[in-house]
């Protein structure tokens, strides 16, 4: 079946279907990793935007019930210059086809990848639209400029989890898959605010030897501390976090009370509630291979990342300090509170699959609460 992938700027691209049949709009970006596009598929921070991958071959390894980090597909599009049919993979149990069919998300293959990647490097990521009911081009052209832009839009309230509920899963074993830890084993209470949670985030703070609860991105800061956490993390999730202006107020309770701990839209959160600012990127992260520098060792490590908005440094005055540092486009991708026990990152440190190198910050968390225990 025809597909026809039309940006707002006017560009087309003509390729075939694949996945769910029909139409969607959303934020079109690029994803440069190589592997892990079942990982990108279920990440909640791809909520309202379609997802290029570079790498041009997609489907081959299949798709398993373990390698999943939410509970659905929240992505509005999946654009690939050559879908694989036949998979092979000693996990897998569906094909990737069938599985965006039956969580329908439309797909469109065949399409010059390359041509497209430039295209939004050069005029930044863009609204469009994968029509296969539609062949009209000025008519798909008006329906993608009519599309909410990704600014100012409040989407982690649309992938928070309704109620709190208790995480005891672990990392990934070969032999065993995923263990269930014992909470009586675990030595730190921490709460994790779920803006769009992954759930290996989860499971390695459950590695790192924390019991953790979940709670809705509407908790408020009150109820949270009245569990008396050794800690607070502030996950990751889709959209601008400028209008989540309440889920700022209920972090600025909490600052300088419990140690915290943030990462991608909960850095960006993090940022805003002591006072700083942030701007939306021209064309954005998504990637597994980004280089980054931790400020405090001078280490380069090479991460996983996905986000459209940036934390600006300058606007955090004197009350945070830079913490890693992206080393392709210098833009802030940690910062330090200055004097409390505070810190968060953009990129992704429980990349599943990797890269690792960044997995040392949950151990850095579990040091900062042992420091600041009552």
């Amino acid at each position: 079946m025809k597909a026809i992938l039309a940006l707002a700027d006017g560009r087309i691209f003509e390729g075939k279907s694949f996945g769910a049949s029909g139409e969607s709009s959303g934020e079109v970006v690029f994803n440069t990793a190589m592997s892990g596009y079942q990982e990108v598929l279920t990440d909640p921070s791809y909520k309202g935007q379609m997802v290029t991958m570079t790498y041009p071959q997609m489907g081959n390894t299949g798709i398993n019930p373990e390698d999943i980090e939410s509970r659905g597909l929240f992505l509005s599009g999946f654009i690939v210059k050559e879908y694989l049919p036949f998979y092979s993979n000693w996990r897998a149990t569906m094909s990737l086809d069938a599985y965006l069919k039956e969580n329908g998300v439309v797909g469109i293959q065949g399409i010059d990848t390359r041509a497209l990647t430039r295209h939004l490097r050069d005029k930044g990521a863009q609204n469009g639209i994968i029509s296969t009911i539609d062949s009209d081009h000025a008519s798909l052209i008006a329906k993608a400029q009519a599309a909410p832009c990704m600014a100012g839009l409040d989407l982690a309230s649309g992938v928070s989890c309704e109620k709190p509920y208790h995480w005891s899963e672990g990392v990934w074993d070969l032999a065993e898959g995923y263990p269930q830890v014992d909470s009586a084993t675990l030595k730190y209470k921490v709460v994790a605010y779920d803006f769009g949670i992954k759930y290996n985030i989860l499971r390695c703070l459950v590695d790192a030897g924390c019991d953790v609860t979940v709670v809705p991105a509407s908790c408020a800061a009150e109820d949270v501390l009245a569990m008396n956490p050794d800690g607070i993390f502030l996950s990751n999730g889709p959209g601008d976090p400028e209008p989540l202006l309440q889920v700022q107020q209920e972090i600025r309770k909490f600052v300088g009370r419990k140690p915290v701990f943030g990462i991608c839209l909960g850095h960006q959160l993090l940022g805003l509630a002591l006072g700083g600012k942030t701007v939306k990127l021209p064309f954005g992260n998504h990637g597994s291979n980004l280089p980054v520098m931790d400020m405090q060792t001078r280490k380069v490590e090479i991460t996983s990342q996905n986000h459209g908005f940036a934390v600006d440094l300058d606007s955090l005055g004197e009350v945070a300090c830079l913490g890693h540092e992206n080393l392709n486009d210098q833009t802030v991708e940690g910062i330090s509170h200055c004097s409390l026990p505070i810190f968060s990152v953009q990129h992704h440190p429980e990349a599943s699959p990797g890269p690792h190198d960044s997995q040392y910050l949950f151990g850095r968390f579990v040091e900062m609460m042992e420091k600041n225990r009552s």
